[in-house]
């Protein structure tokens, strides 16, 4: 695609836990595991309420987080855990997917903007949610997979904090596209963890958002929403 019809495209960039959800799936995921009887609970539980409080402290340590969170895919076969996955999205997911947020993804789309979830979460858990929302594109932190199963580790950079600025410019350069070739882009995120990739696009929407976010977009003028 080259900059002119870039140009007639704007960016739509939406995380996803706390911003069109309302909650974590990361976080949730891992109860749900915990519920499944699939983790055990003394061991995990507290880690997992850990995790949570260093995310949003902005503290989190994302690899000793994705050695965490990854293990448990690669203790199970694939087909097992994309079965659970549904159950998953059911029981779990459908009740944190707010209209406001449906909306806000179906007036980008309406308007042909190129519409991406990008977050921190494996892409395994938040594919499926994307696409629940209508939306195709995803850029998640990737687990391994070697032989069609998971290994528990991660591959590539993770796509968290500045992380989501290297993998937003990779993708969009396969594409052949840069983030200054869109006339408008937009980032949709409740976290200051967001940060790095908020200051880069020219409308970045605070929403719902942390205290530190809050007080950053207060200070710079920047769009406050809430879609719960």
């Amino acid at each position: 695609m080259n900059q002119d019809s870039a140009k007639k495209q704007n960016l739509a960039l939406f995380d996803l836990d706390n911003t069109l959800l309302a909650g974590d799936s990361d976080y949730n995921w891992s109860l749900f595991l915990i519920n499944e009887g699939l983790l055990d609970a003394a061991a995990h539980h507290e880690r997992n309420e850990q995790f949570y409080r260093d995310y949003q402290n902005g503290d989190l340590d994302i690899y000793k987080f994705l050695e965490f969170q990854l293990k448990p895919l690669s203790q199970h076969p694939k087909q097992f855990l994309d079965a659970l996955h549904v159950k998953f999205m059911t029981e779990v997911i459908k009740p944190m997917m707010t209209q406001k947020a449906q909306d806000l993804v179906n007036i980008h789309k309406a308007q042909n903007d190129l519409c991406i979830v990008i977050t921190a979460t494996n892409s395994f858990v938040t594919k499926p949610i994307a696409a629940a929302y209508g939306i195709e594109h995803l850029i998640g932190t990737d687990p391994e997979m070697i032989g069609g199963e998971f290994t528990g580790d991660v591959s590539g950079v993770p796509s968290f904090q500045q992380g989501k600025v290297t993998r937003i410019n990779l993708w969009l350069a396969e594409r052949g596209q840069q983030l200054s070739d869109f006339e408008t882009s937009y980032f949709y995120s409740d976290s200051h963890n967001d940060l790095p990739l908020m200051k880069l696009v020219s409308q970045p929407v605070a929403v719902d958002a942390d205290a530190t976010l809050t007080a950053y977009a207060q200070q710079h003028g920047w769009s406050q929403i809430s879609l719960r």
